[in-house]
């Protein structure tokens, strides 16, 4: 970047951001210089279809309880007006992941969530995240984490009553 002229604050995993507009030329010998060491410059229409795409993939995966009226790969091809294999394809490249493998991440997160700070069961997660049942959810999850959704949330509640207890037993202050 430095070499190409190009002037930056900060840098992180597939992004950079500029103190300048990057010229045409710029991009250009930056695209090159990236090709030579394995890597390729993404254009921003690519950053925006995958923006869309996790947005369509949290509004129904994540934010909805209501059921899909159609196949997930038709929704999101719909939502984000493509093609879905081309989709798929297209997040692979980019995130390094499926389509599939990246909704599993965040349901994954989404169930830990959860059963920190919820109290619902496991049935009812399972209905909220559009599983078939408590017992797909439960394999995934284990698949995931290697831990039981039960297990996870045992582990949680005795760290955080651990942590709580820890900090009234050290205080040395006479008024807590």
């Amino acid at each position: 970047m430095k070499k190409i002229g190009i002037q930056y604050d900060t840098i992180g995993l597939g992004i950079v951001n500029t103190t300048r507009d990057v010229t045409p030329n710029q991009r250009s010998k930056l695209g090159i210089a990236l090709q030579g060491s394995g890597f390729e410059l993404i254009d921003e229409k690519k950053n925006a279809i995958i923006e869309k795409l996790k947005m369509a993939i949290v509004d129904v995966e994540i934010n909805s309880d209501e059921d899909l009226k159609t196949s997930f790969s038709d929704y999101i091809s719909q939502n984000v007006d493509d093609n879905f294999i081309s989709l798929n394809t297209l997040f692979a490249e980019i995130e390094g992941i499926s389509i599939e493998k990246y909704i599993v991440r965040q349901k994954i997160e989404r169930i830990k969530e959860i059963l920190v700070y919820d109290k619902l069961n496991l049935e009812e997660i399972a209905r909220k995240l559009h599983y078939t049942n408590s017992i797909q959810l439960s394999k995934q999850f284990k698949n995931a984490t290697g831990l039981t959704p039960s297990h996870f949330r045992n582990l949680r509640r005795k760290r955080s009553t651990e942590e709580t207890g820890s900090h009234i037993l050290t205080s040395k202050n006479p008024f807590l």
